[in-house]
């Protein structure tokens, strides 16, 4: 029998349409409905930036090649990708017009999409463009041999103008997003009308041209987003990468998303002036970018769910020491549950305590406005030995982290870069303080990224400990990869305690899988949990499939991609795959093992992706303290229990709801009541 998987880009685009589910769910307060259609379309541009290159590459292949990370490559991928995302639009346009509109203009909410301005706001609409939307408006004729070069997913209209004696000219606008907000509101005694700047652009066109106007559309260019680095390039990796964002924007087109109605004769016209291949010329909507659904001009909190301020992590009170505190004994904190305060206390205490000699941290993607790095750049020049590897590479957050970079050099920091073909998207901290003729060691190991912002909104799990056996190995660890030599007697295995990719993380797994295998085959108890964001490295789901066929019952949750596929008798029937969507971004990773009923639990940073396993540096780390590893084991066991924003995978990669045969679980929000009752 043939093994199979779901293709990745296929997978993916599935989740996208999950998310595009919540969109459609009209018991969800409309402008939370807005904004995940802001989500689905962010999504799709990333997309049509990061993949559509690699399908329409792979699409010039015969129609069965072998692809460098192994995976099996379809002849017809492009083409079911392209389909999906057809019926994915038209679903968006249905769910738009056809529902969220009209509970908008029942709340006396009128976006006027693809509406003509109703008279009263007609001059306050005029009187906005002439005082401030003409200074950014840049016409430009095209014709053949033009050097006009649209930017990567801006926004533009493209203008037919009769010029005397019937000549046609065609002329493309700049529609300014960028530079003004995208939508405009006008208040009328109870009503609230707002309009597209694409709209109030279109409407003053006459002020603009004064030959006759025949056509007016939109469109936008998608770029391919991927950098080319030279490999054994031994300059200023910063400098290079900077060189490359700035070409970045040029890329090769992947996509041209024009206005149905677009005559044929000029899109032919457009192709050939703008160098583009009409394979990636896409019919849209009138209205392209619709990501700015999340600037959405509505504040209305009725409109919105309930809150769920952060909860206090009473555990290490505001009034004693983190760094002495989780001396004594480890803390889980559960974002964005909790606050984060507790972490920028760990930094803020490591910067100004006189002890304090010696501070490691990776950082992947960091707040543009980052209090942590604000700590290290403190610490540095309160004379602190401060080693940061910032991954440069982390894909657009390159001129951030570049921006950061600069900073903490400046101050005296000690910069470290992963080698050009790997990245290190490890989420860990040490500490190193002298007590006496000693040192201790104080951490962080989370699973997601040391970023404020973001720890509002994504699920991540972070493990504060002074274990000396894990921080010793997390040392190790920042040695070989400041030193870019393994610290090791090649004999022994450096990690005992931690799973690190390129080390020992995927053979580690797969003996994990193993024991599993063999406890169900000596009738002992055997299972396996896994959450992680993504799920496509093919050694580890045979493994799965494996344990699947020896009988061992295999709980997935999975939010992204996931090649496996479940339900497929020899091969998958004891495997069940769980999407969960819902306020909060599911990101932390999770691996609990059965262990004939001492269960091993893991956390971190790494997916079971090709990327994740063979070109990155990943830390998993184990849960040791028994209070909070059952903490773990019912926050998972909760989201297994979901019947509310749960979605289980066929074997055609749909999402299914689960059945609400028993009383409703809403696993995000249970957390948080959980949570709540430990202040």
């Amino acid at each position: 029998m043939q093994t199979e998987f779901f293709n990745r880009d296929v997978s993916w685009l599935s989740f996208n349409g999950r998310v595009l589910q919540e969109a459609e769910r009209e018991s969800l307060p409309v402008l939370e409905r807005i904004n995940f259609l802001s989500i689905y379309s962010s999504n799709l541009d990333e997309f049509y930036r990061v993949r559509m290159p690699v399908l329409q590459a792979l699409n010039k292949l015969h129609n069965r090649k072998k692809h460098t990370s192994g995976a099996e490559v379809q002849a017809d991928d492009l083409l079911q990708a392209q389909h999906l995302v057809q019926q994915q639009q038209e679903q968006y346009g249905r769910i738009l017009t056809g529902s969220i509109l009209p509970q908008l203009e029942s709340k006396n909410i009128h976006l006027l999409y693809n509406k003509a301005f109703p008279q009263q706001i007609v001059q306050p609409v005029t009187d906005y463009f002439v005082s401030q939307v003409m200074a950014f408006l840049q016409p430009v004729t095209l014709a053949e041999g033009s050097t006009f070069f649209p930017e990567n997913n801006k926004l533009y209209f493209l203008i037919q103008l009769q010029q005397e004696g019937g000549k046609e000219q065609l002329v493309a606008l700049n529609i300014p997003s960028d530079d003004l907000p995208r939508f405009y509101s006008v208040t009328v005694q109870d009503d609230l009308f707002i309009v597209f700047l694409d709209d109030i652009i279109r409407y003053n066109l006459d002020k603009i041209f004064t030959p006759k106007i025949n056509g007016c559309y939109s469109f936008k260019i998608t770029r391919d987003a991927e950098f080319d680095f030279e490999d054994e390039y031994t300059g200023d990796l910063a400098e290079q990468l900077e060189k490359q964002l700035k070409k970045r924007d040029f890329g090769l087109a992947t996509r041209y998303l024009y206005q149905p109605g677009l005559p044929l004769r000029i899109l032919h016209n457009i192709a050939t002036y703008l160098s583009l291949d009409e394979g990636s010329m896409i019919a849209g909507g009138v209205y392209h970018n619709l990501k700015d659904f999340a600037s959405f001009p509505v504040n209305d909190t009725s409109l919105k769910v309930e809150k769920w301020p952060a909860l206090r992590f009473t555990q290490l009170p505001e009034t004693q020491s983190v760094l002495n505190n989780i001396g004594v004994k480890d803390y889980l904190l559960h974002t964005p549950y909790q606050s984060y305060d507790t972490i920028l206390r760990f930094f803020n205490e490591a910067a100004i305590r006189p002890d304090v000699e010696e501070i490691y941290v990776s950082l992947y993607r960091v707040a543009s406005d980052s209090k942590i790095v604000n700590a290290l750049i403190s610490a540095a020049k309160n004379g602190k030995k401060v080693n940061v590897l910032v991954e440069l590479k982390a894909r657009f957050d390159e001129a951030n982290n570049i921006k950061w970079a600069k900073k903490l050099k400046a101050a005296g920091a000690r910069l470290i870069y992963s080698a050009i073909a790997l990245k290190v998207h490890a989420k860990i901290a040490l500490v190193k303080l002298r007590n006496g003729n000693r040192m201790q060691y104080r951490g962080l190991l989370a699973t997601g990224n040391f970023n404020e912002n973001t720890a509002r909104f994504y699920t991540d799990h972070i493990l504060l400990t002074g274990n000396h056996n894990l921080l010793r190995e997390m040392e190790l660890l920042f040695i070989f990869l400041s030193k870019k030599q393994k610290p090791i007697n090649a004999k022994v295995m450096p990690f005992q305690n931690l799973l690190v990719a390129q080390f020992n993380l995927q053979n580690r797994f797969m003996e994990f899988i193993d024991q599993e295998i063999a406890n169900q085959q000596q009738g002992l108890p055997a299972s396996i949990i896994i959450k992680m964001n993504n799920l496509e490295e093919e050694k580890l789901i045979n493994k799965l499939y494996e344990a699947s066929n020896a009988g061992v019952k295999i709980q997935l949750i999975v939010r992204s991609i996931c090649r496996l596929v479940p339900g497929i008798e020899g091969q998958s029937e004891n495997i069940m795959v769980t999407r969960i969507v819902d306020r909060y971004l599911e990101h932390g990773r999770v691996f609990i093992f059965g262990n004939n009923g001492n269960k091993q639990v893991y956390m971190g940073s790494s997916d079971w992706m090709n990327r994740n396993i063979y070109h990155r540096i990943e830390v998993c780390f184990p849960v040791h303290d028994e209070v909070l590893k059952q903490e773990v084991l019912q926050l998972i066991d909760l989201q297994l229990k979901d019947n509310t924003q749960a979605v289980h995978l066929d074997t055609q990669l749909n999402n299914i709801p689960v059945k609400q045969d028993k009383p409703a679980v809403r696993s995000q929000e249970q957390i948080y009541v959980l949570l709540k009752q430990k202040i």
